[in-house]
Parts: structure tokens; sequence; C-alpha cells
């Protein structure tokens, strides 16, 4: 049992888990809780190391071979979460291309442009997830898709769903190649998200959360959408818009 934070296995942890350019460097990151880490092994994420401290858990543990334990001093370190389940693991890095992705006959793509926080990509792969998007497509990104809060605020969707990171040029050039439409959600369009047809193969588009989208892909539309603003504030948090459009869609396709 590991009983010092000092120790370099728990060192390494912390900084993997702390810095991007580390979980770069090694093609590694960290995922904490029972529910993402079986999440992950059932989508095919191959574990490296589990941290276990037996004084927390309350279920059975995943079958991991290279397993060690902790003291509960030194898993209140490894841990971001309040209450957690006394689990904590290291895995290996899975970055999807494009002729890797499958699409359904009538795909539903959702678009993610330059978001900067890991709260709402997280919550925004955890809405893909409810509606069973065919992949999120994070362009341009700013926010590491292995960032612990976008694991957290996913709820382990990361690992269930497509996701690919790429530029803006690249995933225009594969939807166009697909015949995909380009819907951009944009605050000054003059089209409303509920007017729109979204039962043909689309793709939402949405952006930043200071800026909203890009000129690019403003541009690159083949249509621009909002959703009505009835009060003084002019937009909403990028998760939420893309909540509410996306749910629309699904509703248009009569949730199939």
């Amino acid at each position: 049992m590991i009983t010092s934070s000092q120790n370099q296995k728990i060192k390494d942890a912390i900084t993997l888990r702390n810095k991007s350019s580390e979980r770069r460097t090694q093609n590694k990151f960290t995922i904490e809780g029972l529910r993402e880490i079986n999440l992950a092994v059932a989508n095919g994420y191959v574990i490296d190391t589990l941290f276990v401290c037996e004084d927390f858990v309350k279920t059975c543990l995943p079958e991991i071979k290279q397993r060690i334990e902790v003291s509960k001093s030194v898993f209140a370190k490894l841990a971001m979460r309040e209450n957690s389940d006394g689990l904590f693991a290291i895995a290996n890095t899975k970055y999807l291309q494009f002729d890797k992705i499958r699409l359904t006959e009538n795909p539903f793509i959702i678009v993610v442009e330059s978001v900067e926080k890991p709260g709402n990509l997280g919550a925004i792969l955890r809405t893909a997830d409810a509606a069973n998007a065919d992949a999120v497509i994070v362009c341009d990104n700013l926010c590491d898709i292995y960032n612990p809060n976008v694991i957290r605020s996913s709820t382990g969707s990361l690992f269930t769903l497509q996701v690919l990171t790429c530029t803006s040029q690249q995933c225009f050039e594969f939807l166009k190649s697909k015949k995909i439409a380009i819907m951009a959600a944009e605050l000054k369009a003059s089209q409303f998200y509920h007017q729109t047809d979204m039962t043909q193969a689309c793709a939402i588009v949405v952006g930043t959360e200071a800026d909203g989208l890009s000129d690019f892909w403003i541009n690159s539309a083949d249509v621009r959408i909002k959703i009505p603003m009835l009060g003084t504030i002019d937009s909403l948090n990028v998760s939420v818009s893309t909540a509410i459009i996306v749910f629309e869609a699904m509703r248009q396709r009569k949730f199939n």
C-alpha cells in the first residue's frame, strides 16, 4: 500500500491529472469513479493503472491487473471529487480519425468550435449521448477532451460517443463530403431553430461561450439558426443552447 503522497507514482498521476501537456506527451489520462472507469473499459479504453482506496470502495471493483492500494490521505490527493468512491485510474488515450467514423443512414452530428470550459464541453457530450448523436466533432479545441472535468461533467459520455478533434476546415470538408447540412447556431440569424428542418442529415455547429461562432462557420453554413430570446439577456450558456437545439432535432426525428 502507498501511504505517502510523495511516492513517485502518486506525483506522476497528479501531474497527469493536472496538465494537458503531460497527457499529450504520454498519451495517457486519468479517470475518477467506478461508473466512468467501467464505461471506458466497456468502450475499448485500456486501463494502465488502477489506484484503490478500500476505505471508500462500496462496490465490486473492475478487473484491472495493475492495481495499487493507497491510503485515505493519499487518495485525497488524487481525487478531485467530494464523496469519491475510492477508484482512480490511468488510461491510454484514443483519438478517432475521420475514416473510422461510423455514420447512420441519416446522421446527426454536433460540432463544437473552440469551447474553452471543460464543464460546458462535458455537458454537451452528455446531451449528445442522451440524443444518441452519431458523433461530436470538437474543432480548434481550446479544451483538452481528456481534461478530468470534461470526463466528470460528461458523466463518462466521452467514452460512449464517437468524439473527434480537428480543425474547422477539416470538419467542413468531412461534412461536405458526406452531404451533411451545416446548421450554425448564431445570435444574428434570421431563422429560428424550431422552424428549421432537422430531419435531414445535418450537423449543428455551436461556438465559444464569449464570442459565438467564427466567421468561418457563419459563412460556411447552409443555414444559420437562433433560439428566441424574450428577456433582457441575449444569449444562453453554450451547453444549454446545444441541448435545446439537439432535442428539437430529436423531436422532429420522432426520437428515432
